[in-house]
């Protein structure tokens, strides 16, 4: 009986330290997605390249469409301008591929 209760609280102890750890890691990623949509608008080029690049590997999302499209227009740099242009493109078409052209990604998109 001392065994199982003891098996049941060691249980108890990891499947809490492994629930800390999934939301302490969601924190972190949340912040990290934050950080890097604003850096996409720093004052150094290098960070706005940096954070084009990590946006470039997202998925595809209206927000980050409508996003890209301000920073196009934003960017005072014609080769960071060039490549969030072909960034854009290659997401509008992988919305529109996915067939989630509709609703609000088709006034986005049309």
């Amino acid at each position: 009986m001392d065994k199982t209760r003891r098996i049941i609280k060691t249980t108890a102890w990891v499947l809490l330290a492994l629930g800390a750890a999934a939301t302490l890691s969601a924190i972190v990623v949340r912040d990290q997605i934050a950080r890097h949509r604003r850096e996409l608008f720093s004052s150094h080029p290098l960070r706005r390249l940096a954070a084009l690049g990590y946006l470039g590997g997202r998925e595809a999302t209206v927000d980050t469409i409508r996003l890209l499209r301000d920073f196009v227009a934003w960017e005072p740099r014609p080769l960071i301008r060039r490549r969030a242009a072909l960034v854009l493109e290659r997401m509008e078409a992988q919305l529109q591929a996915g067939g989630a052209a509709l609703g609000d990604a088709g006034e986005v998109l049309g």
